[in-house]
């Protein structure tokens, strides 16, 4: 398998791309290239910015992409746009921050998720983080292939 790990070097993306390399998969990483620029010195580096320059992702394939970086709806839209007719599968890293307060004891993929009173907000913040990331699940959802996987949430 082919996978495109957008960002890939740190928190839970390096563990990611560390498992996908013992199962033996093919491994892109998209990124700046400021955070762990050396880990995985084998592995195939693609450099630009999700916010302004996507064209090292252009007329490429992969077999799947896993996004482990996105917190900006509009962002993530665009990856999800370009990488459509690329890769036959696509998977967003959420959060359970997503999540409506409060949380109860049988809370499922099915609960409320957060809002924003202006769904044009880019700053992320602690009260803005879940709601973007809600936003940016529809964005995937709109734009992109999401179907489940090992990585998603149901």
């Amino acid at each position: 398998m082919r996978l495109l790990v957008l960002g890939g070097t740190m928190f839970l993306g390096r563990h990611i791309v560390a498992a996908d390399l013992a199962r033996g998969r093919e491994v892109t990483l998209f990124n700046r290239g400021q955070q762990n620029p050396d880990l995985f010195p084998d592995v195939e580096k693609l450099r630009g910015d999700r916010d302004a320059n996507l064209t090292a992702l252009a007329g490429r394939t992969w077999d799947a992409v896993v996004d482990t970086c996105g917190y900006v709806p509009r962002i993530v839209g665009a990856s999800a746009e370009l990488l459509a007719d690329a890769v036959e599968h696509y998977t967003f890293i959420s959060s359970i921050s997503v999540y409506a307060e409060p949380y109860g004891p049988n809370m499922d993929e099915a609960a409320s998720t957060g809002t924003l009173k202006d769904e044009s907000v880019e700053e992320v913040t602690g009260e803005a983080y879940g709601p973007l990331k809600a936003l940016c699940e529809q964005s995937v959802r709109c734009h992109g292939r999401a179907v489940p996987s090992l990585y998603e949430r149901a």
